[in-house]
C-alpha cells in the first residue's frame, strides 16, 4: 500500500541506488552509475524520494527556471511497486514543494500511455510539447 510509503524531500542520494531504480522503471539495462546527487543539487529545484524499509522504490524531481515555472522530470516507480498510487503521492508531494518556492506553473511532458496517469489522476492538463533530440545515443 501506498500508505506504507516513506516520502523524503531533498533526502541524500545514493547515485548507485538511484541509477539502478532509474534503469529498472526506464527497462534499461543497469550498469552505468550516473552522478544524481551532483545534477540535482545544481539543477533541480527539489526532489523526492519514495522509501519502502529504507529501499528507494520511486523518484521525482522539478527543474525550474528560477521564476515561476517549474518543470516534472523523471516520475519513476519501481516496476514491483507500481499501481499503488506512489506516483500519484509522488507528484502531489512536488507539486506542494513547488507551490512553496513561489513557482506559479508546473509542466510536464508525457508519452501517450501515460496520460491517464498525469491527466486523470493527478490534473495535469492537455496541452501540446514539441520535442527536438539533439544528439543519438
Amino acid at each position: 500500500m501506498a500508505q506504507d510509503i516513506d516520502l523524503r524531500v531533498r533526502f541524500t542520494v545514493d547515485d548507485a541506488h538511484l541509477s539502478a531504480l532509474h534503469a529498472r522503471a526506464f527497462g534499461h539495462s543497469g550498469g552505468e552509475v550516473k552522478p544524481w546527487g551532483a545534477r540535482l543539487k545544481r539543477h533541480s529545484l527539489t526532489w523526492i524520494g519514495a522509501f519502502s524499509d529504507d529501499q528507494l522504490i520511486g523518484f521525482v524531481h522539478a527543474c525550474w527556471d528560477g521564476g515561476v515555472h517549474a518543470f516534472v522530470l523523471d516520475t519513476i516507480v519501481d516496476p514491483g511497486h507500481q499501481r499503488r498510487g506512489i506516483g500519484k503521492r509522488l507528484l502531489q508531494t512536488l507539486v506542494h514543494e513547488i507551490k512553496a518556492a513561489g513557482c506559479e506553473w508546473v509542466h510536464v511532458d508525457y508519452e501517450p500511455h501515460l496520460e491517464v496517469f498525469y491527466h486523470d489522476s493527478c490534473g495535469f492538463s492537455r496541452t501540446h510539447a514539441g520535442l527536438l533530440r539533439l544528439a543519438s545515443r
